[in-house]
């Protein structure tokens, strides 16, 4: 059995991978493979008005919200959210808690001015900056909930009459929020909805209304409101494997249900972290993301032969981030608690293997002696 921590493309539940695998010979016996029919058919467009009422349910959407499904991933949107709203006002506030932030940041500049109105760069990006000031002519306010390669996540937002527009690609549908808390939300699918391929965006009505320039059409919110998404060719077989995903979610209870199930994945592993004498987490405490738990060891050298016996463990994908090091456990919504009860098995007994190595060593000096 394999237990899969990877940080992207996202761990499915196993009946959703059943599900989509019949799919792609034959789509609800209509005769053909999901990856064959028309975006333009009742049975595609059946497909997309319940995923489009699965995330209206599941994050208790208002109908003032459009939810729209673009293509690509959501790197996508750190140059296409500026291109629609910083030009108006030329100045947009950001908050620099991690590489994906910096991407976000590096791409409005191509727009207009940024301000950036914190930043835990001087820490290597081990916390969320708080205490900030958003300045009151910023055309927007922009964050990133979950920081996946270092391991922090937001779980208070500031109150500002600015809008906010916020990056919850691996942590959406994980935890209770308010959408009311945000003007526009956007989600790489490939983290916790389905396979890469997808983005979806949640946008109030009142911001696009802020748009007064020509855009390109592909790059234009409008264009994908006004056409349900369907502007041209939709990624089919991604919105397809995400609306199996977001039912799955609501049968298992929603949202809530799945964050009491996500606190105590990280719990428990964070928790052998801290009680581990060869182990030591990265994140300060106070801002731990429950979904990108990342670790190292105190001695770097013995990195490589607990990955290996990970591995020999049939755990799978805990290789820290290369600027990082070290290791990185996602707990996605569909990592089973008895995953994270492996991982940390295997742990204590990497360390109980090495107490006993140093054991051994010591009789067996002592009897030389």
């Amino acid at each position: 059995m394999k237990h899969n921590f990877g940080a992207g493309p996202c761990i499915l539940p196993a009946l959703v991978l059943e599900q989509a695998a019949l799919a792609v010979k034959d789509f609800n016996g209509c005769g053909l493979s999901i990856l064959e029919i028309s975006h333009r058919s009742p049975e595609f467009e059946a497909v997309i008005k319940e995923c489009r009422m699965l995330v209206r349910t599941l994050l208790d959407v208002p109908d003032d919200y459009q939810v729209l499904f673009l293509q690509v991933g959501a790197s996508t949107q750190f140059s296409m959210l500026a291109m629609n709203f910083l030009t108006k006002r030329k100045k947009a506030a950001y908050l620099d808690s991690g590489y994906f932030a910096k991407k976000a940041i590096k791409e409005a500049l191509l727009f207009g001015e940024v301000d950036i109105v914190a930043s835990s760069k001087d820490q290597d990006y081990d916390y969320i900056p708080t205490g900030y000031q958003i300045p009151g002519d910023a055309a927007y306010f922009h964050c990133t909930s979950n920081n996946t390669i270092e391991g922090t996540e937001m779980f208070s937002f500031p109150e500002t009459k600015v809008p906010v527009i916020c990056d919850m690609s691996s942590d959406i549908f994980s935890r209770k929020i308010d959408i009311h808390d945000f003007d526009l939300v956007y989600a790489g699918a490939q983290k916790n909805m389905g396979p890469a391929g997808m983005t979806l965006v949640i946008v109030k009505d009142s911001l696009l209304k802020m748009v007064e320039h020509q855009l390109p059409s592909m790059s234009d919110y409008r264009t994908f409101r006004d056409h349900d998404s369907m502007f041209n060719t939709p990624p089919v077989f991604s919105i397809y494997v995400a609306m199996l995903n977001l039912r799955w979610l609501s049968e298992k209870g929603g949202v809530e249900a799945i964050e009491r199930e996500n606190i105590e994945k990280a719990g428990q592993l964070y928790a052998e972290i801290d009680r581990n004498t060869n182990f030591y987490g990265l994140a300060d405490p106070e801002h731990r993301s429950r979904m990108n738990v990342t670790f190292k060891m105190y001695d770097p050298a013995k990195e490589q032969e607990f990955f290996n016996f990970a591995t020999s463990r049939g755990i799978v994908g805990i290789k820290g981030y290369r600027s990082v090091g070290g290791f990185r456990a996602s707990l996605y919504n569909a990592l089973p608690l008895s995953s994270v009860q492996a991982l940390v098995s295997c742990m204590k007994d990497f360390t109980d293997k090495e107490v006993f190595k140093v054991f051994e060593t010591e009789t067996h000096t002592e009897q030389a002696i």
